[in-house]
């Protein structure tokens, strides 16, 4: 995949391919009550078995964008399609139950008693009967490494606990989508580490496409299969991360810093005098490029 640039005057932005996409945004537009843009001739897809990360400043509508993909939002303007349904015609009801959504204050999201009531939630919304939402909900906890935590209270949670525990509760309901609202944002570093396993493991376990809202590009860069950089409301370029992160341009024109991995493999190249070949974004490609080995 090249790098696309968007044209944010165009009137649709149609499917690529229209046979693995789960989720579609055509020029999607949406304004708050008090008259900011929240989004604005958005164009974004979700593909089967991918990890998407949404790249940009804070303001830059991430944000706003996740909360259309389950039909939290309605656009104003545009046309949302999720798994081949308009959210704009009466069908989605049911959304919640194939487009999971984890905000970032994860307090938002936990309200039940103890923690197993919390992810059993969903699971019974959906009409499961009790006893196959209990199992639901263990299997979810046990997924995310929080199967400990079963009978413990919320509010007394740290940071990086609720975090996998507002995951389990969407992992629970079983959705093709889960969209993730700055992930890592204010944990510390081993439950950073947890949640940066669990979005890989989604996809490659549980073969849930994941979608990230973040401004952290290493991240991003660890994680993602396609990086979309959003601006002003919109996505105005989009590719892989070997593609937009070597693309120094695109990254300042995002309001963004280029990955500490990219920038290291720069520094290097521009030390010993060589073209930065190779464009790895992950550790270990960065290890064996360091080494003249490629990958």
């Amino acid at each position: 995949m090249t790098i696309i640039r968007r044209d944010p005057d165009a009137p649709h932005c149609p499917p690529i391919e229209r046979e693995r996409e789960l989720i579609h945004v055509d020029c999607a537009s949406h304004t708050y009550p008090d008259g900011s843009v929240g989004i604005h001739d958005m164009c974004f897809f979700v593909q089967k078995n991918e990890i998407v990360a949404l790249c940009g400043p804070n303001g830059s509508g991430k944000s706003t964008l996740i909360e259309h993909l389950n039909g939290l939002l309605i656009p104003s303007k545009g046309e949302i399609w999720v798994n081949g349904r308009s959210i704009l015609s009466g069908e989605r009801t049911d959304l919640w139950k194939e487009v999971g959504v984890v905000f970032q204050r994860s307090d938002d999201q936990l309200f039940a008693p103890t923690v197993l009531d919390d992810v059993m939630f969903g699971p019974l919304n959906m009409g499961m009967p009790a006893d196959e939402a209990k199992a639901a909900a263990m299997e979810a906890l046990g997924a995310v490494g929080a199967a400990d935590l079963v009978h413990k209270l919320p509010n007394y949670l740290s940071g990086g606990q609720k975090r996998l525990v507002s995951i389990a509760g969407i992992l629970a309901m079983k959705p093709k989508v889960i969209a993730l609202d700055e992930p890592t944002s204010d944990l510390d570093p081993v439950h950073s580490e947890m949640i940066e396993r669990l979005i890989l493991n989604l996809k490659t376990m549980h073969g849930i496409s994941v979608v990230i809202a973040t401004h952290d590009l290493d991240l991003a860069a660890r994680v993602a299969d396609r990086i979309c950089l959003v601006r002003n409301g919109s996505v105005f370029a989009e590719g892989e991360p070997q593609e937009i992160f070597y693309d120094s341009d695109l990254i300042t024109e995002a309001g963004l810093k280029i990955p500490d991995t990219v920038q290291t493999y720069l520094d290097y190249c521009k030390t010993w005098g060589v073209a930065p070949e190779l464009r790895p974004v992950r550790r270990d490609d960065l290890i064996a490029a360091l080494l003249g080995v490629p990958r």
